[in-house]
């Protein structure tokens, strides 16, 4: 992304898309397309999906070999902004199995709907039991690779040893791949070029905003909301490793809220609400001190929520900072937890938040 982007956008510019459909026979297809979307959620076990419309009925499959083709085909999404002086800039989605095709064969239009590719990984059970030893990033590593050979993985994490763990038949190996990520305060999913990222959720109160929307001439901001709850909400995590297969003693770590200026402080009038985890793959004090804080984080999410909309931004990602500066001048910073990009002009793009925080 050049530096001329992020400005670009509260300016008037035209929204550019580029939708490509990868076939099981090799062949490649530029999708002209009317509308569509993607959705980011970092809340969700597949962290991408999108859905494509199209007037060119071709694509419905028709034949024994066109659907071949289909099962299994990818679709690449990249949206950007067209600068007006004959170039483009583009910022890639996703990369998404091709889950369905529906659509009038005759008159269309057509309907393309697909997810990225953690699905894969989520759709192949384990048939037999499946054992996992190792770090974290080789432990990862060989689940990814076990459903897609030639998968792209990146670790930006301290790798560490694991203790061993072995699931069921039946086992989600998508969720297999989170608990061994939890070890090291990591989360893994994949970024819109379709590489697999182990990484660690950034600190809202050390971490560099990468956007400001704000409010008023040349800001992007259109509206909000500002909302609080306690359902579903924990101020302490308790997290257990308890291996019998290496014989270690059990451990364990509490993580809690220890920010007296927060509505959830543990040792405050929100009062003391754990919420617990344990996996054998937690061998030390510190995988379980790494685990606990992860898993705070999602706990106390729902405390204190921001929800607003702005012009669309398709370089955000889950876990980026944002300060936004509302039209009454205050300031807060908030962490990106869901967003939809529109694949056409004039669509919506509310900004789903993490949590929200006073900026000073």
């Amino acid at each position: 992304m050049t530096a001329r982007f992020l400005p670009r956008l509260a300016e008037g510019h035209g929204i550019v898309a580029e939708v490509t459909l990868f076939r099981t026979d090799g062949t490649t297809t530029p999708v002209p397309h009317t509308g569509g979307s993607v959705t980011i959620d970092r809340g969700s076990t597949i962290r991408r999906t999108c859905t494509v419309t199209t007037a060119d009925v071709s694509l419905i499959p028709r034949t024994a070999a066109d659907e071949l083709a289909t099962y299994g085909a990818r679709l690449r999404i990249a949206v950007g902004v067209d600068y007006g002086d004959g170039s483009v800039e583009l910022v890639p989605l996703g990369v998404f199995r091709l889950d369905a095709v529906d659509g009038d064969p005759v008159f269309g239009p057509v309907t393309l709907a697909g997810k990225s590719l953690e699905c894969i990984i989520a759709d192949h059970r384990f048939t037999a039991p499946y054992r996992a030893a190792g770090t974290i990033v080789s432990a990862i590593t060989a689940l990814i690779i076990r459903s897609i050979p030639d998968a792209e993985i990146v670790s930006t994490i301290d790798d560490a040893a694991i203790g061993p763990r072995t699931w069921d038949v039946e086992g989600d190996p998508w969720a297999a791949v989170q608990e061994i990520a939890a070890v090291g305060a990591a989360e893994v999913s994949c970024n819109g070029d379709g590489v697999f990222v182990i990484a660690t959720l950034p600190d809202v109160a050390t971490t560099e905003p990468v956007w400001t929307v704000a409010a008023g001439e040349g800001g992007v901001y259109v509206k909000a909301t500002r909302g609080m709850t306690s359902a579903g909400v924990y101020n302490g995590v308790l997290a257990r490793g308890d291996n019998t297969e290496t014989g270690t003693a059990p451990v364990q770590y509490l993580a809690t809220d220890d920010d007296p200026g927060s509505p959830t402080y543990w040792d405050g009038p929100y009062g003391k609400r754990p919420t617990f985890y344990s996996s054998s793959t937690l061998t030390t004090v510190l995988a379980c001190t790494n685990a606990a804080r992860l898993k705070l984080i999602t706990a106390q999410a729902p405390n204190a929520t921001g929800d607003f909309s702005s012009l669309p931004n398709p370089a955000l990602e889950p876990g980026d900072i944002l300060r936004v500066v509302h039209p009454d001048r205050t300031k807060e910073l908030h962490q990106v937890q869901s967003f939809t990009v529109p694949l056409e002009p004039g669509g919506d793009f509310p900004i789903g938040t993490i949590s929200a925080k006073e900026d000073g």
